[in-house]
């Protein structure tokens, strides 16, 4: 069964959806009213927190290793945050507080420790293995989209009122932001994609309720509450996912490949000069000279950044296309083995009747009638060889035959062992007087003996001879020089006789 359905008609993700809508509905009816503001926007928290640590210890009884590691933290966070946001939440429902929207010491406490294990957990969770190469370009690409939301905060923080404050707050969401974007990057995230991406977006959400309060004063307006409400429940959202994909899905934990390339470094270039073009028309009337530095530097960084990128990448390339052309040639290799063994006899390297069968084919299509012969060689007494030295023996005799064979043709002509002690010679443009000069050339280079383990034997054969005639076929001339060659063995001299279309000749 899919987990998609599942999640969506899951009850309890339901529930936290509604809970949101009806926080953010209350934040709205009593606009105006801060301190009712702020008593909804902690007290509606606390049960986000709560499914938040639940969801994650969950999770977290399921995973094994570093992934179990990863989502007992994150249900510290939870309860770091649940503590936090109640403690809050009883502050401002039970004491003559007027509203605050930045949360007391222990919030602000709980908050702090709670953010700082999380980024912790997700900049140390480990790796899949790779070469060094591949870890400073992954690196360079998370260091790339830092710079990018860094310079996008620059420009959004610095001439505001308050901005060293909201520096540091931007600060922290970047380094959260970047640690998230450092595990998509690494194909390594402790959870799956889609509980993954509320996580991230919930990130990115909180910078966002940062950089809407910056220049409001202490009495936030609605919607800024809204937006800083958000990120509760998209961080409840991944961990409650989690927990229902890890109950149907087996590849909800551990590493995936990583994609050999990014588009986050190229979307960090689109905005870091998109701002520019920005400060740039500001600066034409004399506005946000400060910004301007900030993203020409940012810019600076992120080219240099991307080229020392490309530089790896180039390496890899290098270093990818010669193991392709090592690939090549070692199957080039292999294909001709194989290719060979398909055509050739593996003890004499001679061709093997499959291959024989084949040029002989080919042969007599393309040469006209008596342009071609064929010499069947049968050797005599091979069995007793076997029977008296050995196979070893015997096959040393073949290959010494072979070698005869071949010294004995021309380069064009093929040699092939049809199988045993039985060998052919094709002989191309060669007529029926040829042929026989051949055969007794063959018999003459049989006198020379072979030399089997310190003993010379000398082979004996029985050759048939037979020149195509109009009409014939593989067939029937191999039937004729094998009729021819029989007749041959069976007078037992050295004497061959014409037959139509064949003559014998033994030794």
């Amino acid at each position: 069964m899919s987990a998609a359905p599942v999640i969506r008609r899951d009850p309890v993700l339901t529930a936290a959806g509604w809970w949101t809508a009806a926080a953010v509905i209350l934040l709205f009816a009593f606009h105006g009213n801060f301190e009712a503001e702020t008593q909804i926007y902690w007290a509606f928290q606390v049960p986000l927190d709560a499914l938040l640590a639940y969801s994650s210890w969950q999770v977290a009884r399921i995973a094994t290793g570093a992934v179990r590691r990863f989502w007992i933290v994150l249900t510290a966070c939870g309860v770091l945050f649940a503590c936090g946001d109640a403690t809050q939440a009883i502050t401002e429902l039970f004491t003559t507080s007027t509203g605050s929207s930045a949360g007391g010491v222990v919030q602000s406490t709980c908050f702090a420790i709670g953010l700082a294990l999380l980024v912790i957990a997700m900049l140390a969770h480990p790796h899949p293995s790779r070469s060094r190469r591949e870890r400073l370009a992954f690196w360079l690409d998370s260091a790339t989209v830092l710079v990018g939301g860094a310079v996008v905060a620059w420009c959004i923080t610095v001439d505001k009122a308050d901005w060293l404050t909201a520096v540091a707050t931007a600060a922290v969401i970047l380094t959260a932001g970047f640690a998230s974007v450092k595990m998509v990057l690494s194909g390594n995230a402790p959870m799956h994609r889609a509980a993954a991406i509320p996580m991230i977006v919930a990130s990115a959400v909180n910078g966002i309720g940062v950089f809407v309060a910056l220049g409001e004063t202490e009495r936030l307006p609605a919607y800024v509450f809204a937006v800083r409400f958000l990120p509760s429940l998209l961080i409840a959202v991944g961990a409650r996912t989690q927990e229902i994909m890890a109950r149907f899905d087996q590849s909800a934990f551990g590493s995936r490949r990583r994609k050999p390339y990014s588009l986050l470094p190229y979307g960090s270039i689109v905005v870091v000069f998109t701002s520019l073009i920005v400060v740039l028309r500001q600066a034409l009337r004399g506005e946000h000279g400060a910004q301007i530095w900030g993203v020409v530097a940012g810019l600076g960084v992120i080219i240099a950044l991307v080229a020392a990128r490309q530089l790896v990448a180039f390496h890899d390339n290098t270093r990818l296309i010669k193991e392709l052309d090592d690939t090549l040639a070692d199957l080039r290799e292999h294909e001709t083995r194989l290719r060979h063994q398909a055509h050739y006899d593996g003890l004499t390297g001679l061709a093997n009747r499959t291959h024989f069968h084949e040029q002989l084919t080919e042969t007599l299509a393309d040469q006209p009638p008596g342009t071609v012969s064929l010499l069947l060689i049968d050797l005599d007494g091979f069995k007793a060889v076997n029977d008296t030295l050995g196979h070893a023996a015997g096959d040393t005799l073949l290959a010494g035959v072979a070698d005869h064979l071949r010294s004995a043709v021309r380069a064009d002509d093929v040699v092939a062992r049809l199988g045993g002690d039985e060998f052919a010679v094709l002989l191309r443009e060669c007529d029926a007087r040829a042929g026989e000069q051949t055969a007794q050339r063959i018999l003459r280079t049989f006198e020379t003996p072979v030399l089997i383990g310190g003993q010379q034997v000398r082979a004996h054969a029985s050759i048939g001879v037979a020149s195509a005639e109009d009409g014939d076929d593989v067939v029937t001339l191999l039937r004729a020089a094998d009729l021819a060659m029989y007749a041959a063995k069976h007078q037992g001299k050295n004497c061959w006789r014409q037959y139509e279309p064949a003559m014998s000749l033994s030794a």
